[in-house]
């Protein structure tokens, strides 16, 4: 039998791959954007650290002090952004695949803002300069994607109802997040206003480690539930004629999309947009994968880094990442609304 056009089948023995060379080069391609992020985020700063010297400096050269800089501060916020796009990125993907809609992402389905109220709650009566603790994210998004499907009456076959729901309870978590708000001390709210914004500030490898190692150990299943959730593009009866079980599907997809999302507001808060760029954008470059979870994360990880890095590159007050993909995130959603043909 021929492979299908685009691929490349690889054998060894017994045991063959398929390989399809568009995708591979664009993962290739932003590998190479990832590094070139990496080096733009560590060369941007206050203070004498910036360009050439901070670059160097990444690469164990120049002062030691530039050094200290670079790798226990500038580092860190770095791979906390790079793990946080990347959990968005995959969980854009699945969700929208999921629903088969693009505008279905953990924005707009109330995943990140039962994230955010979980993070809010877990520093109430704390400090001024808490922030939150990231395994909150996880649990209140799982809370919120529950009271989602419950409310719905389930994923359904389209997701349509899924997504109706969850933009109802957005707005009802928006409220609780607000009243959370109100009720602590003005420098706390301040605090905690900015995070609520998408925002990096004093993240670092404490809360990068722990949640990119839950990337890690996601990234597996959530390749495995591309692969199935692709069945369901040939209906329900197909697809259980081929072995498989939609229903599992669907919530197996979905809980894995929710936990990686949960973990992306744990670190810098609900960065929007995000989720709904990185995967259309993928969707576009590598376009022989049907859901290319790969693509789609390296992509989220770009995003939220170089946003980061915008948003420190201009005067001396910091602009979250958040609000800067907001304003990129506005003419790409009128752009996805206008593009739709049907």
């Amino acid at each position: 039998m021929r492979p299908h056009p685009g691929t490349v089948v690889i054998r060894y023995r017994r045991f063959s791959v398929l390989l399809r060379p568009r995708p591979l080069a664009v993962g290739i391609g932003l590998l190479g954007a990832v590094a070139a992020a990496c080096a733009l985020s560590v060369a941007v700063g206050n203070g004498e650290t910036t360009g050439f010297t901070a670059v160097q400096a990444l690469w164990g050269g120049g002062e030691p002090v530039a050094g200290r800089i670079v790798h226990v501060l500038r580092v860190p916020r770095f791979v906390a952004g790079l793990v946080a796009g990347a959990a968005l990125g995959i969980a854009g993907c699945l969700i929208q695949t999921l629903a088969r809609n693009r505008l279905a992402t953990p924005d707009l389905v109330g995943v990140n803002d039962g994230a955010t109220v979980a993070v809010l709650l877990s520093v109430v009566g704390g400090t001024a300069g808490a922030v939150g603790a990231w395994w909150a994210g996880p649990v209140g998004a799982m809370a919120a994607a529950a009271l989602v499907v419950a409310v719905a009456g389930g994923l359904g076959d389209t997701g349509y109802r899924v997504l109706v729901v969850g933009i109802g309870l957005s707005v009802a978590i928006d409220a609780v997040t607000e009243l959370t708000l109100a009720r602590q001390d003005i420098d706390a709210a301040r605090g905690l206003f900015s995070w609520t914004l998408g925002y990096l500030n004093g993240r670092d490898y404490d809360v990068a480690l722990p949640v990119g190692i839950g990337l890690a150990v996601l990234l597996p299943p959530a390749l495995l539930a591309a692969r199935t959730l692709r069945l369901l593009r040939f209906g329900d009866d197909t697809a259980a004629g081929l072995g498989a079980v939609p229903t599992r599907i669907r919530l197996g997809a979905l809980g894995i999309a929710v936990l990686l999302a949960g973990l992306a507001v744990g670190v810098g808060g609900p960065i929007a947009f995000v989720a709904m760029i990185a995967p259309v954008l993928a969707q576009r470059l590598a376009r022989e994968s049907p859901v290319p979870v790969i693509v789609s994360g390296l992509l989220g990880g770009v995003l939220v880094t170089v946003a980061d890095t915008l948003g420190r590159a201009f005067g001396t007050v910091e602009i979250p990442a958040g609000v800067i993909t907001g304003i990129l995130g506005g003419p790409f959603l009128l752009w996805v609304l206008l593009s739709r043909r049907g």
